[in-house]
């Protein structure tokens, strides 16, 4: 049984007809992205699809699904994504693609976030999962420095060939191991008010809707936690 793609064909049923839909990023997404092609060929449904990656907006091209950029609309009525991480009271780390700073411009653009993860992902606190700190890279080694000496053991992103990964917007990804986050508001705060910090996962109060996934079903819970 294909966890992820019950659940991509899950999340395609929340989608109507007259609707701008984010298209996340991620293996749990793909097959989502995929669903949603399948459905828009057989119900000729007038979408428009805002994506949050390059390569995502390849896959959606493939299936001929319509697409425009997000400065193109008004808003997005529901945006599907993944997550790395999700705690008990529904905050997100995402980023393991290295898509988060349009994810989060897509989510933070949208009327309603669902989030599609396996029932693994889900934590009682953030942290174990590496947090992705994206950042310019000018002074970058210098940044780096700086959470090191506050203890937050930063490790560059590299590619399969050790050079550093970039970003669609053609930054480097710092990622943090953190074992826990106590306090997510806050270290987002922190975080964001660093010199050369363009963005970072944590996703706070963010997600409506999160439909998980494991052996034999799928759970959706409304999460009442994002903005309505």
């Amino acid at each position: 049984m294909n966890i992820k793609k019950n659940l991509g064909n899950k999340a395609a049923e929340f989608v109507k007809s007259g609707m701008v839909i984010g298209l996340g990023t991620g293996s749990t997404v793909y097959y989502f992205v995929e669903a949603l092609g399948k459905k828009v060929a057989k119900e000729k449904l007038d979408i428009v699809g805002i994506t949050t990656s390059n390569k995502t907006k390849e896959h959606a091209s493939s299936l001929n699904i319509p697409l425009k950029s997000l400065d193109e609309v008004d808003s997005i009525d529901l945006t599907i994504d993944g997550a790395d991480e999700v705690s008990n009271d529904f905050h997100g780390i995402k980023g393991g693609g290295g898509a988060l700073l349009f994810e989060k411009l897509v989510a933070s653009n949208s009327k309603k976030n669902v989030w599609i993860i396996e029932d693994s992902k889900r934590v009682k606190a953030l942290g174990k999962y590496p947090l992705p700190v994206e950042v310019v890279k000018y002074g970058s080694e210098k940044l780096f420095q700086k959470l090191e000496k506050r203890g937050y053991k930063p490790t560059w992103r590299l590619t399969d060939s050790g050079n550093n990964f970039l970003t669609d917007d053609d930054n480097y990804i710092i990622d943090l191991h953190l074992r826990r986050i106590s306090s997510p508001h806050e270290f987002s705060r922190e975080l964001i008010g660093l010199v050369g910090v363009v963005e970072h996962g944590l996703f706070l109060d963010t997600v409506d809707t999160v439909i998980v996934g494991s052996k034999g079903e799928i759970e959706i819970i409304d999460t009442q936690v994002g903005k309505n």
